[in-house]
């Protein structure tokens, strides 16, 4: 895929792509004008559900397609446009930006943003879908300049959509978008918003084991001064960028601080939602802990 002219992105001119070329799970693209369409004029109540189902068309089962990837950049600016705010609609964006999760919470999956090099997996229509995935974060990477205000909006949804979006972006804007959300996070005062922001800060990270990242998420979980979401969601960020062992004063916190309390506090943290709607850090955290009993997860890439 080519990149889009900015013109057609901001205008909305669906009629300049060409979306019978590719394919969502239920056919071409080319009713999707119509979908985000639907999704523009809809009222606070019907947009989430006009979401919904273009996240069945574009999103099937958790797995991205080739017309997804072209939705991208009209679904930022149908959000940032909408009258009410649309965080549906921005997870949609940064689900398509990310290798199907498949339930992976492990150490080397639950902040990895791309399938592995090596990978060939096929949509239904014969397009390969590492492509497509590919084609959304650098879709994505190329408006991150909109999605970053979102991080200051005034619904904590939007903030931690926003960041969980951002964190899929490709390598040329990850400094900048890493410093937007360490000054987001010196000042967020939601709980789920903060863990996404840590989460995403770990995630921009991961591809190049930054070395600072780790140095930061380590120093966080270690911090008593700072909240049990901080601290948690630094603790997987920093498993998922090291290899070591988990060390007696991290498995001593994770065994008072990831309480029932804080697990459903979380559940709508975006990358733990993907993996149970509801004690998504137990699943994340039991996968971690137990690693030779999730051995088989990285088989299904």
């Amino acid at each position: 895929m080519n990149a889009m002219d900015p013109a057609v992105k901001d205008g909305l001119d669906y009629a300049a792509v060409p979306w019978e070329r590719f394919h969502h799970a239920f056919g071409p693209g080319s009713d999707l004008p119509e979908r985000l369409e639907r999704i523009r004029c809809a009222d606070a109540r019907g947009a989430d559900d006009q979401v919904d189902v273009l996240w069945d068309m574009i999103c099937h089962q958790g797995t991205p397609n080739a017309a997804g990837a072209l939705a991208v950049p009209f679904l930022i600016r149908i959000a940032l446009t909408h009258p009410v705010p649309l965080p549906r609609a921005l997870r949609l964006v940064g689900t398509l930006a990310r290798r199907s999760h498949l339930g992976d919470g492990t150490r080397t999956g639950l902040l990895r943003t791309s399938a592995p090099a090596d990978s060939l997996a096929f949509e239904p229509s014969g397009y390969v879908s590492t492509w497509s995935i590919q084609a959304a974060r650098q879709a994505l990477t190329e408006d991150a300049d909109l999605l970053l205000p979102l991080l200051s909006h005034t619904v904590p949804a939007v903030r931690t959509a926003a960041a969980y979006a951002l964190a899929a972006a490709t390598p040329p804007a990850r400094d900048r978008i890493t410093a937007a959300l360490h000054t987001c996070l010196d000042v967020e005062d939601d709980p789920v918003t903060r863990a996404s922001l840590v989460l995403a800060i770990g995630e921009l990270a991961w591809e190049q084991r930054d070395a600072d990242a780790v140095s930061r998420t380590r120093t966080w979980w270690q911090d008593p001064a700072r909240p049990a979401e901080v601290r948690i969601s630094a603790a997987l960020a920093w498993l998922c960028l090291v290899d070591d062992p988990i060390p007696a004063d991290l498995d001593a916190l994770l065994d008072t601080e990831a309480t029932d309390h804080l697990a459903d506090l979380l559940s709508p943290v975006p990358w733990l939602h993907h993996l149970a709607e509801k004690q998504g850090l137990h699943t994340t955290l039991t996968q971690m802990r137990n690693p030779d009993d999730y051995a088989w997860i990285a088989d299904l890439y």
